[in-house]
């Protein structure tokens, strides 16, 4: 069998833990590192802490006492998250999660490919193939991601230069591709790294306060018309064209 075939197909070899995890849709490959260390997870009734544990489908592997198992089935969701909802398989303050749209319609465990903070809306990407979320969520990755933010009060005539440019707000420096003015009080950005809280925190440091801030885009997939809380599946040529962006696969 050929090499690149064996790691392919982790129902027939042994794999890494962490890779086995990403396979069942439990969490992204980096996630799941963090999920063994934190001693949640027990193959055949033992728990494993090591990253380099070697595990195949023959072994019982469970999470938080839960077995899991290989989906077969890879799925790659978009939705439109609304205001409100946060980006986690779980809220220790019982806020409403993201995921927790798409439960009705799937019965795979799907997680967020990045994040979005609980007051923004907008584009947000769930999926069960660790791979995939691997690649997109590299840093080195720089997919664009689009955002429509809406303000308070008039936008400053220089900002839009200054965060192409780039700034340091408390010690961190803020970079977009590119900002565009569309009226007054509202600008489109475009973001590749997308630090936590990136916009926010450049706008707060202008004291520009954000009425409404939306991600309307994610490389090549755009809002077109999906509502806030509709959600829809990836095509095959949307999911590789994702895929063929980043520049980790360059």
């Amino acid at each position: 069998m050929p090499d690149n075939e064996k790691k392919e197909n982790p129902q027939k070899n042994q794999i890494r833990l962490q890779v086995y995890l990403a396979h069942c849709g439990v969490a992204s490959r980096r996630a799941a590192e963090k999920i063994i260390a934190d001693g949640r997870v027990t193959v055949n009734g033992t728990v494993e802490t090591e990253m380099g544990t070697k595990v195949s489908a023959d072994d019982e592997i469970c999470v938080d006492g839960k077995k899991v198992s290989l989906e077969e089935k890879k799925r790659y969701v978009l939705l439109n998250k609304p205001t409100g909802y946060v980006c986690s398989l779980a809220d220790e303050k019982d806020r409403p999660i993201a995921a927790s749209l798409l439960k009705e319609k799937y019965s795979e465990r799907l997680y967020n490919v990045g994040r979005l903070d609980m007051f923004s809306a907008g584009l947000i990407i769930f999926t069960n193939d660790g791979n995939f979320a691997a690649k997109l969520s590299h840093p080195s990755a720089e997919i664009e991601k689009e955002y429509v933010v809406e303000t308070s009060v008039p936008l400053p005539r220089t900002l839009a230069e200054e965060f192409e440019k780039g700034l340091r707000v408390e010690g961190v420096f803020y970079k977009c591709k590119s900002a565009v003015e569309l009226n007054a009080r509202k600008i489109k950005i475009v973001l590749v790294e997308g630090k936590n809280r990136e916009i926010r925190n450049v706008f707060a440091s202008k004291e520009i306060g954000i009425k409404k801030l939306v991600r309307v885009r994610i490389g090549n997939i755009e809002i077109n018309g999906l509502k806030p809380g509709e959600f829809r599946e990836l095509s095959e040529k949307e999911v590789s064209g994702l895929l063929k962006l980043c520049h980790t696969n360059k």
